[in-house]
């Protein structure tokens, strides 16, 4: 009967200390470009394109700005961004957006979008992008 006891009180406790930790999803979630598309729409959505300059004059994706992740500059350029309001990241495939996300995390930024597979998934899709030139 103790063995029994001993046994129950044990699983009684496991299940509840599972029950109060609490779910961490990040602030960071990939997004497609269908899913991207649907975001633009939405104001508040800062679109940050995280290419160097030269990249983002050639072609980016529409109402994006440009703050170059390798940048002397860019702590200063994120800085003025709203933390409150949701970021939406990308670069060519996904590598800086990844580096700059763990970056705007850390910083404090509620909501970080990251789109998956950055503008070359974006274009190899059929979406469109624009010049800056």
């Amino acid at each position: 009967m103790y063995f029994k006891i001993k046994h129950l009180t044990i699983l009684f406790l496991t299940f509840s200390l599972a029950s109060c930790i609490k779910e961490d999803k990040g602030a960071v979630q990939l997004v497609s470009p269908e899913e991207m598309l649907e975001l633009q729409n939405d104001k508040s959505v800062q679109v940050v394109d995280v290419r160097t300059s030269t990249e983002h004059t050639l072609e980016a994706i529409p109402n994006s700005q440009n703050i170059d992740f390798n940048s002397p500059t860019f702590d200063d350029e994120v800085s003025r961004l709203d933390k409150n309001r949701p970021v939406l990241l990308y670069c060519k495939t996904g590598r800086r957006s990844a580096e700059c996300a763990k970056k705007l995390e850390n910083a404090g930024f509620v909501k970080i979008y990251e789109l998956q597979g950055g503008i070359s998934r974006w274009k190899y899709e059929g979406f469109s992008v624009e010049s800056k030139s």
